[in-house]
């Protein structure tokens, strides 16, 4: 399952959002989207976790919580990343 996490501080790297979803089971991948010419955050992050029903409860559990004092929006992402 992807999942789309936006309203990410500028601060928040890989490894916060792993760490966010990991109680949550799987996570194949966690990225921060990055500005292809300066590499600046783009406040947004991709995640996949392979199992649908530990996606599922991240999304649940973690939409319009706070983290790195900003509340998030996470959200299942209809297709496949292209990274």
């Amino acid at each position: 399952m992807n999942i789309q996490v936006f309203n990410l501080s500028l601060n928040t790297e890989d490894r916060d959002v792993r760490r966010l979803f990991s109680p949550f089971g799987i996570v194949a991948s966690a990225e921060v989207v990055r500005d292809k010419w300066n590499g600046r955050s783009k406040c947004n992050a991709m995640v996949e976790m392979p199992v649908e029903s530990q996606g599922r409860q991240a999304i649940e559990s973690l939409h319009q919580t706070m983290l790195d004092g900003k509340k998030i929006s996470v959200s299942e992402h209809p297709i496949e990343p292209k990274w």
